[in-house]
């Protein structure tokens, strides 16, 4: 069997390229390209080899080749180009950062209220991105682009609590493929509006951005929209307010708060779905990751994680339970 990696090193700052080339041997035969690609090059996610291939950076037998199905041949020579990603336009910031994981695959941090994921307009520093560009350096998946290196999923600004992130392609596809099959584990706590009786239920209801204020998804009427699906507990239930446990089957943007809403019962402190009086003690939306699962990209290994109430949190559900903290 023939097989070798080269590197080549461009002057003047230009970027590091890999190449690939290899023999077909009797055992792939038969096999599509993109398999046989992923069997040589184990770092790299089966979709960023499909793009590759999109993008004629594949030859078989010297000819480019952008068909990521076709069925190669014992003895054929194949050879692609593997470009490093571009450099980032987004600068490392030493910024406080909560770490509960981390391995040399994937890193899970605890995500403080008020703290951007991803750069953005008006939102250049500062966010998470910023300090996990210098916690891992250059140790992050390059699939979600230059701008949110490494980043699996989002929660909002807003929301405080756990988020995964892969630190190489391959954890990112795993990762990612997890979460499309809904086979992770993410469990929220919220305080809402108005007392709910104790009980639980699901909400699966479509979910678009709302027309008429582009920073609000709303529910959609049968045939549009995205599938989403919010089950609930109540844990507690006050007067004014209910505090619930909120377990995602699936992972729209603003899911729980625009379900809660569509319920009648918005989130505490939520300034785009809930009442434009807020509520006392609340300054931001009562939303919380508190639990994270999933299986390891590497290993199989099923992972859990928790992170308790923020104190602002706490503080205002002690409030309801009339139990002030000092």
């Amino acid at each position: 069997m023939y097989f070798s990696w080269k590197e080549e090193s461009e002057r003047e700052g230009k970027a590091v390229e890999r190449s690939i080339d290899f023999i077909v041997e009797e055992a792939q035969e038969g096999a599509r390209l993109d398999v046989v690609l992923s069997l040589f090059s184990e770092d790299v996610s089966r979709s960023r080899i499909q793009r590759l291939i999109e993008e004629g950076r594949v030859r078989v037998d010297g000819q480019v080749c952008r068909e990521k199905k076709h069925p190669v041949r014992e003895g054929d020579r194949i050879t692609a180009v593997f470009p490093e990603p571009a450099p980032l336009a987004v600068e490392p910031e030493e910024l406080p950062i909560d770490i509960v994981y981390e391995d040399s695959d994937v890193l899970v941090i605890n995500k403080a209220r008020g703290v951007v994921v991803h750069p953005g307009a008006g939102n250049e520093r500062g966010t998470l991105v910023n300090a996990i560009l210098h916690h891992c350096g250059e140790s992050l998946s390059s699939i979600n682009g230059v701008i949110r290196p490494g980043i699996v999923h989002r929660i909002d600004k807003d929301t405080s609590g756990l988020l995964m992130v892969a630190k190489n392609d391959r954890a990112h596809q795993q990762l990612s493929e997890q979460l499309a099959a809904h086979d992770t584990t993410r469990v929220y706590y919220a305080l809402v509006h108005c007392s709910l009786a104790t009980g639980s239920g699901t909400v699966d209801r479509p979910l678009e951005r709302d027309p008429r204020n582009r920073l609000r998804y709303r529910v959609a009427e049968p045939g549009r929209g995205k599938r989403a699906v919010t089950h609930y507990r109540v844990l507690e239930s006050f007067g004014t307010a209910a505090y619930l446990e909120l377990k995602l089957e699936t992972g729209r943007t603003h899911q729980i708060r625009a379900h809660m809403a569509f319920l009648k019962h918005p989130l505490l402190g939520d300034p785009v779905y809930g009442p434009k009086n807020g509520f006392p003690g609340a300054r931001g939306q009562m939303l919380h990751a508190g639990i994270l699962g999933f299986r390891h990209p590497t290993t199989g290994e099923y992972l859990e994680f928790k992170a308790a109430l923020p104190e602002d949190f706490q503080r205002v559900l002690n409030k309801l339970r009339g139990r002030d903290l000092p």
